[in-house]
């Protein structure tokens, strides 16, 4: 149990009164920048990082440096579910599937149960993936190791057949509106052959359309202007979270222990590969909505909808960090900011940091024990100041809300360009909500079709064209098998149901 008596040093490490300091004031900040659409934990911990340069300069002042900007992202990990649940605006990427039911929650009046289970089902997906850090680090790293393009392409499209398979509405509107998602992804310089696609001599397109400006446009502004349409009545419901609420909700969530299990594996394995939280957090909706005895109902307000990607979200936010640090290979942007603080301060991540810098690596691990109970403690205490923007005429908040979305994108390449882009996003988003169609799987192609497409051509390149890469091996033929199960699925079941329909008449014919 070496494992065990480094993290007792670990903790040794983490637990003076600077590093708990630390803590809170990291997940303080955190929070505000998940509340807010458009900065992100990315855009965060790069903008508070020149903060740690003279910390990290002291003696075991890098410890204190990580522990301050994980912190931040824990923190900004639990804010972005509080304006998807209390505003519909997710705050974060990967707070999109906690829309689909916190959203509803809340306007049941249940917005104190919709929080409290997103927070806790939170902690419960990062404590797994901390405990999976801790114990399993050299095992998952040699797994990771093991995948190629044919894994990667096989574990996107696994992602994107599990949306069309698992759509609560028209699958046909699902695969239109992925479709339009991968061509906005399209747009923008080729990352194989370097040449420009579909930017109409616009500069600003050279490096496509950003996610967070869409996310934005789709979600928020869409969001205000049909609330606008609607009669000037925000939607977002009263949200009171007291100690009762806490309790009550904490009875109720081990009745959705297999969803945090399942949640929790699928965001681990999403954050090391590294898929990353946002599709962690769709593919954990989908599986819940399709494994659930109540998967009729998600979409109308379910508490299980909610516990399903937030704690899949966290997982693989945390288990990101576990091939940042063994392999030096960053699993989110988010790792990729930290990758970058590493090696300012002087670090080499890699197998051998655990050995030259154990008081380091024990002491991160350590705090992010701690840092996830600090935050947990922190977003349960300080909700009801963020419901308390409720209580502000809609005609007030609707042009400080815009006004935060304009700065959010302005702020991602502090650019003009950037604002237009995303009141266009917004168009288009209402335009969506009217016509009924998921604006989920159009984000989602968005997200991920670019890279979809650079390993698909990776992997062709590799057997130059032969499509039976994809199943060149167990794993990514099972993979891939899986995905096209799910594709198909809507087919298969309607073929079922005419099977069954015709047995049923048939039956009532013979009697």
């Amino acid at each position: 149990m070496q494992e065990l008596q480094n993290l007792i040093g670990g903790f040794q490490v983490a637990l003076s009164w600077f590093n708990l300091m630390l803590m809170f004031a990291g997940i303080i900040l955190g929070v505000i920048i998940g509340v807010l659409p458009g900065l992100g934990g990315a855009n965060g911990v790069a903008i508070l990082l020149p903060l740690t340069f003279s910390m990290a300069s002291q003696p075991g002042g890098t410890t204190s440096a990580i522990i301050l900007l994980s912190c931040i992202y824990w923190g900004a990990l639990f804010g972005g579910a509080i304006t998807s649940i209390l505003f519909n605006i997710p705050g974060e990427p990967w707070s999109v599937a906690t829309t689909f039911d916190g959203y509803p929650l809340a306007q049941k009046g249940r917005a104190g149960a919709a929080l409290t289970s997103a927070f806790t089902s939170s902690f419960v997906g990062a404590l797994v993936a901390v405990l999976l850090i801790t114990f399993m680090a050299p095992l998952v790293a040699k797994f990771a190791l093991r995948f190629g393009p044919p894994e990667f392409f096989s574990v996107y499209l696994l992602t994107f057949c599990a949306f069309v398979g698992m759509s609560k509405g028209s699958p046909f509107k699902t695969i239109a509106a992925m479709m339009l998602g991968f061509a906005l992804a399209a747009v923008g310089t080729d990352t194989v052959t370097g040449q420009l696609r579909l930017t109409y001599g616009y500069m600003e397109l050279l490096k496509g359309f950003d996610f967070l400006i869409a996310v934005i446009g789709l979600f928020g502004i869409g969001e205000i202007l049909l609330t606008i349409e609607e009669g000037l009545e925000f939607k977002g419901a009263k949200a009171k979270l007291d100690m009762r609420v806490v309790i009550d909700t904490w009875k109720e969530l081990p009745k959705y222990w297999k969803t945090s299990v399942r949640s929790s594996m699928v965001g681990c394995l999403m954050g090391i590969v590294p898929g990353g939280a946002t599709p962690a957090s769709f593919m954990s909706y989908g599986l819940a909505k399709k494994m659930s005895p109540d998967g009729a109902k998600f979409g109308t307000g379910m508490v299980e909808g909610v516990v399903a990607p937030e704690t899949a979200a966290h997982a693989a936010g945390t288990s990101a960090l576990l091939p940042m640090l063994t392999l030096g290979v960053p699993g989110s942007p988010t790792a990729a900011v930290l990758l970058g603080g590493l090696l300012i301060w002087g670090l080499q991540p890699g197998p051998l940091l655990f050995v030259e810098k154990a008081d380091f690596v024990w002491g991160l691990i350590a705090s992010m024990y701690l840092g996830n109970i600090v935050g947990l403690i922190v977003v349960l205490t300080c909700v009801p100041l963020f419901a308390a923007i409720l209580r502000v005429p809609f005609a007030i908040i609707a042009p400080v809300i815009l006004v935060i979305c304009a700065i959010g994108a302005y702020t991602v390449h502090n650019s003009m360009f950037d604002v237009w882009l995303m009141l266009i996003f917004g168009v288009m988003g209402y335009v969506f909500k009217k016509l009924d169609y998921p604006l989920a799987p159009l984000v989602l192609a968005l997200v991920l079709g670019d890279r979809a497409e650079d390993s698909f051509r990776q992997a062709m390149l590799g057997s130059q064209g032969d499509l039976s890469a994809f199943f060149s091996n167990g794993l990514v033929g099972t993979i891939t098998t899986l995905s096209l199960l799910l594709l198909f699925w809507p087919l298969i079941s309607m073929a079922m149901d005419v099977i069954r329909g015709r047995s049923a008449n048939n039956g009532n014919g013979a009697n």
